[in-house]
């Protein structure tokens, strides 16, 4: 299976989050599993391209060029696929991703996030995502999707696309 995973790519970061990264990538090497990121150096972006590879996993690495110009492309990608900025790298994530795991994350995680699961509710595609939500991290989140679903605000029930999981046993659980 392609796993997207959308992720942090800060370094100064709780180390709970980079154990998870650790894990999850270590996971889906193990389970033949490849890995499509957005191919960073840094932070859990570097820690779950870093497990994968360095156990024998394919990371597919899709790289805005500003990215790679600044040299912060990870020798990690086993494939780099170019692209021109963050929206070609979210729809080229799309179409190569089976199935989408959210680390925790900042700004451009939640736009990730909330890219894939608005282009689900348009029917563009029925791909899940699953948010990774460790030590709570996405509670608030989660929250804000419930008080846009309470009221209308939603089409359907946000869990249909968007699914919170608490462990990487939960999430192994799921995609098996």
């Amino acid at each position: 299976m392609n796993i997207g995973v959308f992720c942090s790519a800060n370094n100064q970061i709780d180390a709970a989050y980079f154990r998870a990264a650790d894990a999850l990538g270590r996971w889906m090497a193990e389970n033949g599993h490849t890995l499509v990121y957005g191919g960073c150096d840094l932070g859990l972006m570097e820690a779950v391209g870093r497990a994968v590879h360095d156990n024998g996993g394919t990371t597919i690495g899709v790289v805005p060029r500003v990215i790679e110009k600044a040299g912060r492309l990870s020798d990690a990608v086993s494939v780099e696929i170019a692209c021109e900025d963050l929206t070609d790298r979210k729809q080229i994530m799309m179409e190569r991703s089976d199935v989408f795991v959210a680390l925790p994350g900042g700004i451009g995680t939640l736009d990730e996030i909330f890219t894939v699961a608005a282009a689900y509710t348009i029917g563009y595609h029925r791909k899940k995502l699953y948010l990774l939500n460790i030590g709570g991290f996405y509670d608030a989140l989660i929250a804000v999707l419930d008080d846009l679903a309470r009221r209308g605000m939603t089409r359907g029930d946000w869990h249909d696309c968007v699914e919170p999981v608490t462990s990487l046993s939960q999430l192994q659980e799921k995609l098996a």
